[in-house]
């Protein structure tokens, strides 16, 4: 149970093959011929056995043959007949190598394989390599050199192309994997492997689209927590975008939303093939910079400025050094040395200056990386230098990265360069590129660490009258609401919204107006009309009765006579907003498939489409979140002191933001929502005007109201917190475990006994590695759990202050297996908790979770010497069992 479930598929210790009558090659399919000839052209570490399903003879005949693993390579006609003999065989998995099968046929592969409890790679795809293994199941070229990348393809011509490449550049792979459309093991399922497979340090993915997005960013959020993940995601415009949802068959949706998408979970993305493997060849050396501050090393001004350039281009920072440092390096360098802005060595650089300034930046607080960029200079040794910042790269703990321009006479530099793993460039601006991954990748880092709950801290809303404002339009068969209905539901999740009066007639309007006093403004309202302006349905800063009345009749006759088959409720009468340094801000939400609901900001006002600031971010929000999305959009730089106005309420800005958050998370109706313009300033923000567009929710799984199903991140799930009282006395609280909790989590497992530790883990490990701690603390509540029990406790600081501390005094988990319906367990309580009824809590409630989530099955394996641990399990119901596959454990299995 501790193999990846993949295993067979990619580490298959026997291979029985399918590819037609090998001793007659013209009889063979092309892509079979090519097949055979990848897999026989290696040393294959397992056995290899081919078979031809029109002579091999009856099932019985078959009956000593077993494989992990079938590869088939037939007609069309033949692969569903081969796929059988394989589930018949026992085969763990399938690879179909193929090209053309329609839906309806791979439809009919993918039940086959799930019948017989096959995982399915294909059809449709060239196959995949495992170089380390000498497996080449492929027709995508020859066996790839060995290294830590690995390779996913959703494009069968470029996983082609990249190889060929690679055999060419030195770049190694731990895994190749083609995914062509209709493939049963998707691109999220390969993910999943890639994240625990040892032999992959970072991946690279060429991606056109997705299947399902819960399951892609699930996957994809694990994968970018162990280790690099580099995107290129192609359908960028228009035209690529319907290009790639033809090629791939799979959905490609916005790619504003994609970026957000990929951002959110810790991903690089990338916009070009040649940075996707410098992006890779960066982030695999393990660097974790904490900013976005250069440094640039030049012996030219020239190539030195360029880089600067591409510094302020792409938003990152030149990083200096102190004064005080600057001074202390000086008399290290070339008398003609600039220390200005860049370190410019001069054209008399040698070695040895390199090494100083090196040195000196690495050591700079203010710095955050290196590039070092070198022109060939007369009587100046290239390789010399580039020997020079090898020996000193062990030293380094910050990005160290390389620009030897040139090409003749820089070969042998570059070569060193190569060999002590140090990233090297042609141009400046491709290392100043590489660099703004390296950066982007820490933050995006930091947008994967948050695990933000449905509703935020603030003021619990009015869910419930929300939700039957909501019903009663959809009774009504409407699915666009009123100005009046839409700032209803804006106010029951206390978003500030102007008061806002539907008149019915000029002199009601007039009332109306008189009552909430001069100045307002007038709107139609109407369901029919999302862009109220562009019929004259809005007219402001109306200054008396007589003004009222005579714009209502003129909107009502100009409205009817645009859109006359338009349904007018009458015109709307609102308070001006009286903020006169105030900024126009855009709030919304779009539902993209297949990423679901989308939360934008940006500008707002009338021109919001000409000035096209937007940026995105998925639900659910935090204030940390709320805060970089309103850093990424283009207005941002107006809400600080700006032509003599006043900063404006930042706070007031974010709250409106996790309300909406907030709506988005308890309102799965929602499908569009327009808060445009928000007025805010340094006393708040109020929203002028609103639309919103509902229809209804998507069926639930099981019902409950809180599954989130139509969010792309689950929510952390704060519903499941709950306080226990403990045997002895005191009290102690079980909840979801999160990414704060990991030094807790460290200290429990230093904590326990070597006996309880290879109990847990069946290892003598002390404490749990940086990955493994960072992987049991972010987990994905979509497919798995984790409750600890948290257990507050007061002591006596040395000034004899009383402090309280919390301290997590046992831990269950869960994570779903591969068929969807069952999950395996682990529990860890702390020695000195013992016997006070932790363990049964822990149990019960990781449990009642699995229950929810429509898991229909727990188990887990326990030591055979683990006799306190069999007695819980039986005292809980679990049914005990050998294990077949290791007699030093019990398999422990309880039906929910």
């Amino acid at each position: 149970m501790d193999k990846h479930y993949l295993t067979p598929l990619f580490s298959p210790e026997s291979i029985v093959v399918f590819a037609g009558k090998v001793d007659e090659p013209e009889t063979q399919t092309l892509q079979a011929r090519a097949l055979v000839a990848s897999l026989q052209g290696q040393h294959f570490a397992g056995t290899l056995t081919f078979l031809d399903i029109h002579t091999t003879g009856t099932l019985a005949d078959l009956a000593q043959t077993r494989a992990d693993l079938a590869i088939i390579a037939l007609p069309h006609e033949d692969v569903a007949a081969a796929l059988e003999v394989a589930g018949r065989i026992k085969c763990r998995a399938a690879l179909v190598v193929s090209s053309g099968i329609n839906a309806t046929l791979a439809a009919e592969l993918h039940r086959v394989a799930r019948r017989h409890g096959m995982h399915l790679l294909g059809p449709n795809c060239l196959g995949f390599q495992r170089p380390r293994s000498g497996l080449n199941a492929s027709v995508a070229g020859g066996l790839a050199a060995a290294g830590p990348l690995a390779l996913v393809s959703q494009s069968g011509a470029l996983t082609a192309s990249i190889l060929d490449w690679a055999s060419q550049n030195a770049v190694g792979f731990s895994t190749v994997v083609s995914l062509g459309p209709n493939t049963a093991v998707d691109i999220a399922q390969v993910l999943d492997f890639l994240a625990s497979d040892p032999q992959t340090h970072s991946i690279v993915v060429y991606l056109e689209g997705i299947s399902s997005a819960r399951r892609f960013m699930s996957a994809l959020r694990a994968a970018a927590n162990a280790k690099p993940v580099v995107v290129l995601k192609a359908g960028r415009k228009p035209a690529g975008n319907l290009a790639a949802k033809t090629h791939s068959g799979a959905i490609v949706g916005s790619d504003d939303v994609f970026d957000a998408a990929l951002r959110r979970a810790g991903a690089v993305r990338v916009r070009s093939f040649v940075q996707l493997f410098s992006a890779a060849k960066c982030l695999a050396s393990r660097y974790r910079p904490v900013g976005r501050r250069l440094s640039i090393v030049t012996n030219g001004g020239g190539p030195g400025v360029l880089a600067a350039d591409w510094v302020s281009e792409i938003h990152l920072q030149l990083g200096q050094l102190t004064p005080e440092n600057a001074t202390a390096l000086r008399p290290l360098l070339p008398p003609l040395a600039s220390l200005c802005d860049l370190i410019d060595l001069s054209e008399d650089a040698t070695p040895e200056h390199y090494r100083a300034a090196v040195e000196a930046a690495s050591k700079e607080t203010r710095i955050d990386g290196v590039l070092v960029i070198h022109s060939p200079k007369a009587g100046c040794d290239a390789a010399a230098v580039a020997g020079a910042l090898a020996e000193f790269k062990p030293r380094m703990s910050k990005p160290l990265l390389t620009c030897w321009m040139g090409d003749a006479s820089v070969g042998e530099a570059r070569s060193v360069l190569n060999a002590a793993l140090i990233p090297t460039f042609r141009t400046p601006e491709a290392a100043v590129g590489a660099f703004g991954n390296i950066a982007s990748f820490y933050q995006n880092q930091q947008l994967l660490q948050q695990t933000p709950p449905p509703l935020s801290a603030l003021a619990k809303p009015d869910i419930e009258g929300a939700r039957l404002l909501i019903e009663s339009v959809l009774a009504e068969r409407r699915k666009v609401l009123t100005e009046m209905e839409s700032k209803a539901l804006l106010s029951a999740f206390h978003i500030p919204v102007t008061q806002t009066i539907l008149a019915r007639s000029a002199n009601e309007a007039m009332m109306i107006a008189t009552q909430l006093g001069y100045p307002v403004a007038l709107k139609i309202d109407s369901p029919d009309i999302s862009h109220k302006s562009d019929v004259n349905g809005v007219a402001l800063n109306i200054m008396n009765a007589v003004g009222v009345r005579d714009t209502y009749n003129d909107m009502m006759q100009s409205v009817a006579r645009q859109q006359p088959d338009a349904r007018i409720n009458g015109v709307t009468i609102q308070n001006m907003a009286r903020h006169k340094r105030g900024r126009e801000i855009y709030i919304g939400l779009v539902t993209d498939d297949p990423f679901g609901p989308v939360i934008a900001f940006g500008a707002g006002g009338t021109m919001i489409e000409l000035i096209n600031d937007r940026a995105m971010e998925l639900p659910p929000l935090n204030q940390f979140l709320a805060r970089r999305l309103i850093d990424r959009a283009r207005v941002a730089e107006t809400l600080g002191e700006w032509r003599g106005a006043s900063a404006v309420d930042m706070d007031a800005l974010e709250h409106v933001l996790l309300r909406v958050s907030e709506m988005v998370c308890e309102l799965p109706q929602l499908r569009e929502m327009d808060i445009n313009p928000i007025i805010v300033d340094e006393s708040g923000a109020v929203a002028v005007d609103a639309r919103i567009v509902i229809d209804n929710a998507p069926q639930a799984h099981s019902g409950r109201n809180h599954d989130y199903n139509h969010l792309a991140i689950l929510p952390y799930p704060a519903q499941h917190e709950q306080v226990w009282p403990l045997r002895g006395g005191g009290q102690y609280t079980v909840r979801p475990i999160h990414p704060d909790d990991a030094q807790m989590l460290q200290d429990l497992v230093r904590s326990l006994s070597s006996e309880s530790r290879y109990f847990r883990f069946v290892s003598s490990l002390t404490e749990l590695p940086p990955s493994m701690l960072s992987r049991f603390t972010l987990i994905d509540y979509d497919r798995e759990m984790a409750l600890v029990a948290v257990l507050k406790e007061r002591r006596a600081a040395a000034d004899g202050e009383i402090t309280e501390t919390e301290r997590i005094v046992g831990v269950s988990r869960y994570i779903t297996n591969p068929d969807s319906a069952s999950c395996e367990f682990s529990l860890v309580v702390a020695d000195d908790f013992g016997g006070r009824g932790l363990g049964s809590r822990l149990m019960l409630s990781i449990m009642e979770v699995a229950r929810e989530k429509g898991l229909a099955e727990i188990e887990g394996l326990v030591l055979t010497n683990n006799p306190g641990m069999l007695k819980l399990m039986k005292s809980l119901g679990f049914s005990i069992k050998a294990f077949p596959e290791d007699p030093d454990f019990r398999l422990v299995t309880h039906s929910l």
